[in-house]
């Protein structure tokens, strides 16, 4: 037997030495996926000969990546991992190699929430629009929409129209959203920059429209391979089956039970049907648990097992038995957050580290108790999904200068042209917006036309277009570590911090160029400065970097993908999780799989805990159904909940499962339908809330519209 096989259990070898065709992997929590996905990789490396730049293997998050990388290289010893990279990561490889396709440079801007933002302001100030007319928050999303559904074909305004033409959309758009939506493509292609839903549908664009350019990338991946299937969407599938479409080799690993995406467009459909439309098809279970103890796993089976829709199937222990699962009871939130921070106090005294320790919950708000009881007993803590560390004000600034020296765009000029100060102030700035505009140039062009002007005597905009000048002429094949320890130098900026005593920034930057050093010593030498910032522009909340020896405290979306050795979920009440958002039976089989997968991070102890009284609104504060879904030998109570409120609790939760329609796509209507109220008559669809589950409908007979809630069933007509 091959030494990749050994330590394999008998349905991960199986998984390992199934290459060829359509392979379905269903594997529990805990099985060893990742494990499994490594050992392949290197199986059709070492044993079949596949070059690692044939094979294509998808992970979930940034992070995931490069973990599989180092595992790949520790088992191939091949500095070449081939195309292991999220679907996102993929396409950017995908267009640095053929944008010229879409008329793109190679060296195109991969933009984050952060550079749309700054986006904005430039539009909201030149049209004069307010947070009052739309939040960016609600901008991006309303962009994604009409990105999504609304103007799918959006991308081919970007392609086919030049910038003057783009510009004059702009100018003559009308309305918020239209002036948003317009003025957003508008400086995507002005600084020839792509967003996350913008890459995967240039992608398949190129593909579509030209089929030399599919083929050499169907006949080059001759192996595909994606983790966490149960988390794919519609386009990350149409480009699945576009890509596997010439060797149909086509590897997929997923688990039904972890579906927590569906807000987000996955659909669990695609891994319950794959055998429909890719046969013949293999399956293979892996459900031997390798990360929890019997008493964590009982408890999480016994709960998913409530769901009606779902595949049939039990995690197995393999390890020893461990503690009991642990639920505690207080009266009040703040009493529950004592209790959390007393547990951890404990396991701290019995030698634990309080890095081993994670606090999860439904939502963010749930930490302001555990939050100020932690203070109170100084109880070092990290709350993950706050503010990143990419998007920290020096991280960004020190990334804009790389930007700058890169690609010459707007957002990077506007944000570090006059930082350190160089007396380029919002006059001189307004004045190079105007020359930009004018001439359909960017900032940066602006400037260096215009150096001569009255403008500029008296400031240090010369001594930015040499030490940018410098710097572009000679980046490349040089380490971007190098380059970025230069650049902060030279530019003045930690001289400044220096100056102002911010050794928390200093400190930040000095990480920042650890990390750096790190991504160049993973990914070999042949990374450049636009490869570096494409990956930068990609990370997320899930890539965060560890904080060390602190109490873990983030959500179970944060926590996907992740384990800890002692877990407390807190917060299980009605309302709080599951969410009191869910509108659906389909919504609550949702939340009943973020609880799962909630239980099954935790390695050595689960500690569950919920609070009584009353909710801001003065409703009593029920104990969750998914305690009570949990079969009552598999919990025990440091205290239980007073009897009488729990029969309160079963009779609620009855009653409000009855109310609950099965999906709410069956009760949306599309803008513009007219539908039938049974007290207030006859109407129109003016919009759709799915975050407050309802229509926005204006009715015949009264002046104004009504929000009318999804479980009101409206009548179509």
């Amino acid at each position: 037997m091959s030494g990749l096989l050994e330590q394999l259990n008998s349905a991960q070898r199986e998984a390992v030495t199934a290459t060829e065709g359509f392979v379905r992997v269903i594997a529990g929590a805990g099985s060893g996926k990742t494990r499994a996905l490594s050992h392949r990789f290197a199986w059709l490396v070492n044993e079949l000969g596949i070059l690692p730049g044939n094979i294509l293997c998808v992970t979930f998050t940034n992070k995931s990546a490069h973990e599989m990388r180092q595992r790949i290289h520790a088992l191939t010893g091949d500095n070449d991992t081939g195309y292991i990279n999220t679907f996102h990561g993929f396409c950017v490889s995908v267009l640095q190699e053929d944008s010229h396709a879409v008329q793109y440079p190679k060296s195109f801007l991969v933009l984050d929430n952060s550079d749309i933002d700054d986006m904005l302001r430039i539009i909201y100030e030149e049209r004069g629009l307010s947070l009052r007319d739309m939040t960016f928050s609600a901008a991006r999303d309303m962009i994604e929409i009409q990105k999504l559904y609304k103007r799918p074909d959006y991308y081919l305004d970007m392609i086919a129209l030049s910038l003057d033409e783009l510009r004059e959309k702009y100018d003559r758009a009308v309305g918020a959203k239209d002036v948003i939506f317009y003025g957003y493509l508008y400086q995507e292609k002005k600084c020839f920059g792509l967003d996350y839903n913008d890459l995967i549908k240039f992608s398949l664009y190129i593909f579509k429209e030209h089929e030399e350019i599919k083929l050499k990338w169907q006949e080059r991946l001759e192996y595909i391979m994606i983790d966490e299937f149960q988390d794919i969407d519609s386009l990350q599938y149409e480009l699945m089956e576009v890509l596997c479409g010439y060797h149909k080799n086509l590897f997929i690993v997923g688990d039904p039970d972890q579906t927590i995406y569906t807000w987000r467009g996955a659909d669990v459909k695609y891994l319950l049907d794959f055998d429909k439309h890719f046969a013949p098809c293999k399956t293979i279970l892996m459900m031997e648990n390798y990360r929890s103890t019997p008493e964590i796993l009982a408890a999480a089976n016994s709960l998913i097992d409530k769901n009606r829709n779902r595949l049939k199937k039990e995690l197995i222990p393999t390890l020893p038995s461990g503690e009991e699962v642990l639920c505690g009871y207080a009266a009040t939130t703040e009493e529950e957050a004592a209790l959390i921070a007393e547990r951890a106090r404990l396991l701290h005294d019995r030698g634990v580290s309080w890095g081993d320790m994670a606090v999860l919950y439904r939502a963010h708000y749930v930490t302001r108790t555990v939050e100020e009881a932690f203070l109170r007993e100084k109880l070092p803590y990290h709350i993950y999904s706050g503010v990143q560390f990419f998007c920290r004000k020096e991280v960004k600034d020190a990334l804009s200068y790389l930007r700058l020296i890169a690609y010459k765009d707007d957002l990077s000029f506007l944000r570090v042209a006059n930082v350190p100060k160089r007396n380029l102030g919002k006059r001189r700035m307004a004045f190079l917006q105007d020359y930009a505009a004018a001439r359909l140039c960017t900032l940066y062009e602006a400037l260096t036309q215009t150096l001569e002007d009255e403008m500029f005597k008296g400031t240090k905009a010369a001594a930015l277009v040499s030490l940018v000048e410098r710097y572009a002429a000679g980046y490349e094949g040089r380490p971007v570590s190098e380059v970025l320890s230069a650049l902060l130098n030279d530019s003045g900026y930690e001289k400044m911090l220096r100056t102002e005593g911010a050794q928390d920034r200093l400190d930040d930057l000095a990480e920042l160029k650890q990390s750096v050093r790190e991504y160049e010593t993973t990914c070999g030498e042949e990374v450049g400065l636009e490869h570096y910032l494409s990956h930068v522009a990609l990370l997320t909340n899930a890539d965060e970097a560890d904080a060390g020896d602190k109490i873990k405290l983030m959500t179970v979306h944060a926590a996907k993908g992740l384990e800890f050795p002692y877990v407390f979920l807190c917060g299980m009440n009605e309302g709080i999780f599951p969410s009191r958002k869910t509108a659906t039976l389909a919504g609550m089989e949702e939340e009943r799989r973020l609880a799962f997968v909630a239980m099954t991070r935790a390695k050595k102890a689960l500690y569950l805990s919920e609070a009584g009284g009353r909710t801001f609104d003065n409703a009593p504060r029920y104990p969750s159904r998914f305690l009570l879904d949990i079969d009552p030998p598999l919990l025990t109570f440091t205290q239980p909940p007073p009897q009488g409120l729990v029969e309160e609790a079963r009779n609620w939760i009855e009653a409000s499962a009855r109310a609950l329609p099965e999906d709410t796509d069956a009760y949306i209507f599309p803008i513009g339908t007219r539908v039938r109220h049974p007290l207030f008559g006859e109407g129109a669809v003016l919009d759709v809330d799915r975050d407050r589950s309802a229509h926005l409908v204006r009715f015949d007979g009264m002046a104004t519209p009504r929000m009318i809630s999804f479980k009101a069933k409206l009548e179509r007509i």
